[in-house]
């Protein structure tokens, strides 16, 4: 089936689109990650479905799309924690290389995937180089107690591509949320996925229960998979898809809140890292949370 008679069913607006199925989706998913439509067709897509929405089994049909196109890693020792990190610093530190860290200190094998996917932020290759972190150049495994970072582009460059869009019509699309959700490993993996607003709380939910995903879910710092370092998110597991709440909300500020830097620059944030690994900071509590809870998730795989 053509991509326009996709976007027909999907573009008829809030009330009166029409969802498509999994077998639907990964079609047109895949024929817009392999550049077979033209850039009027995508931007058609990404706006009706940013106006529409996405229901989970379209999530799981672009995902499935996807891995068959994806550059994976190949499996570890022990399941792979995966980290997606595509939103960045604005206000706070970038302190997912924080938490990456500390699991990867614990014997984890830890990959983020991530890329820039504005100008205003403080991305995640900038504070990794900091801490000298280099982007893979090739698809690579990675070892218990390591940290790997890889490059949107080298997993799927039309997934990259994809990403891009939100460069010219500065509104996310469908990939913003797929990163969250997709499994870069060919093996077992442990995803810590995030989202920003609630509604994407019940349908990311919804996906991961779909595919079966083994997941860490909560809302995330500035959109990042990183528990705010000044309050303790929701955190819900996935196991095979099934869900159990690990961890209600917590409303407010913490009593003792942690020193944290005051500017969000990569070279300052990488030092603040450097110190609380080194034990002269503490580790946020927010964060010990989430590693404790990932830990037992991961052992329970």
């Amino acid at each position: 089936m053509a991509i326009g008679k996709y976007i027909k069913e999907i573009g008829r607006g809030k009330d009166g689109a029409r969802p498509l199925t999994r077998e639907q989706a990964d079609d047109l998913f895949g024929q817009v990650l392999d550049g077979t439509v033209t850039d009027l067709e995508i931007g058609a897509f990404c706006l009706a479905m940013r106006i529409k929405g996405e229901t989970a089994d379209e999530m799981a049909g672009f995902l499935d799309a996807t891995r068959r196109r994806m550059a994976l890693l190949p499996a570890s020792t022990q399941p792979v924690v995966v980290i997606p990190s595509y939103n960045g610093a604005r206000k706070l530190p970038l302190l997912t290389p924080l938490l990456a860290l500390l699991l990867a200190r614990e014997g984890l094998p830890v990959l983020i995937h991530g890329a820039a996917t504005e100008d205003r932020r403080v991305f995640i290759s900038e504070v990794l180089a900091a801490l000298d972190i280099p982007a893979q150049v090739a698809i690579n495994s990675v070892a218990p107690g390591a940290v790997a970072f890889v490059p949107t582009a080298l997993l799927c460059p039309g997934l990259q591509r994809l990403l891009d869009v939100r460069r010219v019509v500065n509104l996310r699309n469908p990939a913003h949320s797929l990163v969250k959700l997709m499994n870069p490993v060919d093996g077992a993996a442990l995803l810590i996925s995030s989202y920003t607003h609630p509604e994407y709380a019940i349908s990311m939910a919804e996906t991961l229960a779909l595919v079966q995903s083994n997941a860490l879910l909560i809302r995330g710092t500035e959109g990042e998979a990183v528990a705010d370092p000044r309050r303790t998110p929701k955190m819900q597991a996935f196991v095979n898809g099934q869900s159990t709440d690990l961890q209600a909300y917590q409303a407010g500020s913490l009593t003792e809140l942690p020193e944290l830097p005051t500017s969000t620059d990569a070279a300052t944030t990488a030092a603040y890292i450097r110190a609380v690994l080194a034990g002269s900071q503490p580790v946020p509590a927010p964060i010990a949370h989430q590693v404790a809870h990932i830990l037992q998730i991961h052992r329970n795989l």
